[in-house]
């Protein structure tokens, strides 16, 4: 039973794609906070020129 047990990919391969998944998200969410906060000051300054 446990040589069985210790030969069972599945298991690894699902945590290799959960690990991934969450490197995945945590880069879309640093790239949309950095440009997000670009975008911000360019709206800011923008509005500022037209005075709004």
């Amino acid at each position: 039973m446990r040589g069985r047990f210790l030969q069972d990919r599945a298991g690894v391969t699902a945590v290799e794609y959960g690990l991934l998944a969450a490197l995945i998200a945590v880069v879309i969410i640093g790239g949309v906070t950095a440009f997000g906060e670009s975008l911000n000051g360019f709206f800011n300054g923008l509005a500022a020129k037209l005075k709004l």
